[in-house]
């Protein structure tokens, strides 16, 4: 069974203007442990950009009726194949499914953020914790993809 090889922890107050602070503690990870173990720039960047989507999302969605004092815990654990991304939110229940795929060539109010996010990871995926928070996800393999 794999393990974890590398795992950090951030909590930020829900704040667009935190989104730098977000990406730089994400960027020290990375430059830190995956550079070294062969991930691209091209992954590290569609990851980075991940990352940015579903909090920016977590501060005006989720949180969007909720003071900015309230906390969106970010977790990146780097296992020995894969990195995962967690957000957690304290915001209502999501149903991504409920969203309609943007059709290339028409505009549409939405949607996009979310069309992104799996356009950008290998596999993405949100849940609703028993304690009431909301977990968005975000999965991208060590191997390069061909997208």
């Amino acid at each position: 069974m794999l393990s974890i090889v590398q795992h950090d922890h951030l909590a930020v107050k829900s704040e667009l203007k935190l989104l730098n602070q977000v990406q730089q503690w994400f960027e020290q990870f990375c430059s830190k442990y995956l550079s070294q173990l062969g991930w691209s720039e091209s992954q590290l960047y569609r990851l980075n950009l991940a990352l940015a989507e579903g909090f920016t999302n977590a501060v005006r969605h989720a949180h969007g009726a909720l003071p900015p004092e309230t906390t969106i815990e970010i977790e990146v654990s780097l296992w020995i194949d894969r990195l995962e991304v967690r957000i957690w939110d304290q915001g209502k229940p999501f149903n991504p499914d409920a969203i309609a795929e943007p059709q290339p060539g028409t505009l549409q109010v939405g949607g996009y953020g979310w069309f992104l996010l799996r356009r950008l990871a290998d596999h993405v995926v949100y849940e609703r914790s028993t304690d009431g928070k909301n977990c968005l996800l975000i999965l991208k393999y060590a191997r390069e993809n061909s997208q």
